[in-house]
């Protein structure tokens, strides 16, 4: 599966594979592009010597789509664009359990965990975070999530799920016990994946961009569940939805803003 999804002389966007660390070191803050040009040293693609600066970024476990400006200025564009809200990021997990009411918003504050410096908690006085979900499929024990962070802090769709009670199928860090009570041989191995099946599957981009909207295919271990659980289908579905969802949020705070 080809890692870069699109690309154009400003801007790359690329499906990231779990197992790549984006984090930036202070001292040394070249190691993230040394990393990128690694990945994608197997693609046809003639990056040359310029710049690549990462937009935003993914847990190491984390899959699916990251922007990549090639220059300054669309550095700057993008990430003004994602802190104003004009970047729709959907996720797909999947989750412990069956989360209800079928779809909502969690809004709890997130700070750091003082006992576990890896970890952030739920916390009222931490910073605002915001995290619309929608429950697309209900298979025992596990559920198929699309999320759609409105805020982007660190961990938070793995906390926000984990404090709701619906920890992320692989993460070990915020999901305690793996199995779940899973009898079946095949499924136990299947719900044990090497990674947190969560997936940054689809972006709609500001207004007049190129692409508007790209989504990256699931990684095969996600692949591989949904398949034996008999939810192939489902992500072709859900397009629609993700589309109606963002141009709500998009109305939302155009209310908001006016005076």
């Amino acid at each position: 599966m080809s890692v870069v999804v699109f690309s154009s002389p400003e801007l790359l966007i690329l499906n990231k594979p779990p197992g790549l660390s984006l984090a930036t070191r202070r001292s040394a803050p070249g190691d993230v592009e040394e990393r990128l040009r690694k990945l994608l040293a197997s693609e046809a693609l003639a990056l040359g010597p310029g710049p690549l600066f990462l937009v935003h970024r993914l847990d190491v476990g984390t899959t699916g789509l990251v922007l990549v400006a090639r220059n300054a200025a669309t550095l700057r564009l993008l990430s003004q664009a994602l802190s104003q809200g004009e970047i729709h990021r959907s996720y797909l997990a999947l989750v412990w359990g069956k989360p209800r009411p079928q779809e909502g918003v969690w809004e709890s504050g997130l700070s750091p965990d003082p006992r576990d410096r890896r970890k952030m908690r739920v916390d009222p006085a931490g910073k605002k975070a915001v995290t619309a979900y929608r429950r697309v499929a209900h298979v025992p024990p596990v559920s198929l999530l699309l999320l759609q962070p409105r805020t982007g802090r660190t961990h938070q769709i793995r906390v926000h799920l984990s404090a709701a009670g619906h920890p992320i199928v692989g993460d070990d860090l915020y999901g305690g016990p793996r199995h779940r009570g899973v009898k079946d041989p095949e499924l136990r191995r299947l719900l044990a994946p090497s990674h947190p099946l969560l997936h940054a599957w689809r972006l709609q981009l500001p207004e007049g961009m190129t692409p508007s909207v790209v989504t990256a295919p699931l990684p095969e271990e996600f692949r591989a569940v949904l398949e034996a659980l008999g939810l192939s289908q489902v992500v072709e579905e859900l397009a629609a939805w993700a589309e109606e969802s963002a141009s709500a949020s998009s109305a939302a705070k155009a209310s908001h803003e006016r005076p």
